[in-house]
């Protein structure tokens, strides 16, 4: 006799049902298995969500730094119910209106000339793409990309990330080289000013790229401003000198574009902030914040022409979805006539920047706050001086104790916080408004009572 559940059970939705489920059948990204116990949501709104016991927390990571126009914003869920109506799917083969028109609307969004799009379900999937265009485009197999990044958890994607996760996939593909990005607060080249930061880390790129042979690279691929591995806003020049260094190699410039985009950073793409033009942009999570699993790359006229009578070697079933784009199309409409990118960048400029300076000059385990529009890192330490992190590289266990306490103290007063290594991450939703701002930092400001216990300088 089969012990399964009857497929029409009904049963009344609890926490303790969730939390069964869960732990009897589903199997969790990036965990041991054993040693997590999720909590059960119920709802969410705007820029809190909530769980079965009406406990609300103010959401400060916007879930994976995607739910860029807040939870559950009405419009956007019209738009799918009534393309549900319409249309659920149909395969990439096909012309669709939502697919084109997403497209289209992303293309007039994006550096002038880059005019196509190719659709994938997320960010990995993007920059997997991105880097086959490149090797398409150029003929050439090897790709450059920084130590301190993440690109995603795919074969190729996984294997250009250069931060921890990537080890435990290793070996994965071939021809992924890494190199030292700027960091002026942890600065890999010694420098003592974002000038020289700038001067010595695209020396560094130059020598990387001689020495690897620049006849065998297709692509650098670099988020904009580096997002889980530390907020690091590119110092003045950085990118325009990549830039410069791909036109003199013959190089494809792909920017990852996935977190920092569409308004995170106080702008539509945040190489616009540069006025800097990539070759490819690579984006996801904000263009329909979540809602569904939507991603893609800009192309240039360029490198798109090249597949104009050579077919491209990629697809997915669900490139384009009807459903995903036509949330695409009114996410950006929504942030159009609600002005949430402009929102995004006062918000940082003229509430989040000067409360965590306020949260600096306070608490002596804060050793740098950095960011812009509403993508912010509160890097904290041990030692001001020496500048030691409260918790070392990649800790795991005790190790990373101090961490989980601030994460803790934070979650108990209601705050939903991104942490990663030794950084607080402030990255609230775009539609944020200032009194929910100065609830998260005054919770913040409690919860670095717990780091300064810690400080030994």
């Amino acid at each position: 006799m089969s012990d399964r559940r009857p497929m029409s059970d009904s049963r009344p939705m609890t926490a303790e049902l969730i939390r069964a489920d869960d732990r009897a059948h589903v199997f969790h990204s990036w965990s041991a298995q054993g040693l997590i116990n999720p909590l059960p949501i119920a709802g969410a709104s705007g820029s809190y969500f909530w769980d079965y016991e009406n406990t609300r927390y103010l959401d400060f990571s916007s879930q994976l730094v995607n739910v860029n126009i807040g939870h559950q914003h009405p419009r956007l869920v019209a738009a799918i119910q009534e393309q549900a109506a319409k249309l659920c799917t149909i395969q990439p083969a096909f012309a669709n209106d939502k697919r084109g028109e997403a497209a289209r609307l992303i293309s007039e969004l994006a550096p002038a000339h880059l005019n196509k799009v190719f659709f994938t379900n997320g960010g990995a999937e993007a920059n997997e793409n991105a880097i086959r265009l490149a090797r398409g485009h150029t003929g050439r197999h090897k790709v450059l990309s920084t130590y301190r990044s993440y690109h995603g958890s795919t074969s190729t994607a996984i294997a250009a990330t250069g931060d921890p996760r990537r080890w435990a996939n290793e070996p994965a593909a071939v021809g992924l080289v890494h190199f030292w990005g700027p960091y002026p607060y942890r600065s890999p080249f010694y420098a003592e000013t974002p000038e020289q930061e700038t001067e010595r880390a695209l020396r560094h790129l130059r020598d990387t790229i001689v020495f690897e042979g620049a006849s065998t690279i297709a692509a650098v691929l670099l988020e904009t401003v580096v997002g889980t591995n530390g907020v690091l806003v590119p110092p003045p020049g950085y990118l325009a000198g990549v830039r410069a260094l791909c036109d003199e190699f013959g190089l494809v410039f792909i920017a990852d574009e996935v977190m920092a985009g569409f308004g995170r950073c106080g702008e539509w793409f945040a190489v616009d902030r540069w006025g800097v033009a990539p070759d490819l942009i690579t984006f996801a999570k904000g263009v329909n914040s979540g809602y569904l699993p939507l991603g893609g790359v800009i192309i240039s006229d360029e490198i798109a022409e090249t597949f104009r009578e050579r077919p491209f070697p990629g697809g997915l079933t669900y490139s384009g979805h009807p459903l995903a784009c036509a949330s695409a199309v009114a996410s950006i409409e929504i942030f159009k006539e609600e002005g949430i990118v402009e929102h995004a960048r006062a918000i940082g400029d003229d509430v989040i920047a000067p409360g965590l300076a306020e949260l600096a000059a306070k608490h002596p385990s804060v050793g740098e706050v950095r960011g812009l529009g509403v993508f912010w890192a509160i890097e904290l330490v041990r030692d001001r001086r020496t500048r030691e992190p409260l918790v070392p590289f990649n800790a795991s266990g005790t190790a990373a104790a101090p961490m989980n306490e601030v994460a803790a103290a934070c979650k108990e007063r209601g705050l939903w916080p991104f942490t990663h290594f030794n950084r607080v991450h402030v990255a609230p939703p775009c539609t944020v408004s200032a009194d929910e701002v100065r609830t998260g930092l005054q919770i913040l400001d409690e919860a670095l009572l717990v780091a300064d216990r810690y400080y030994a300088g």
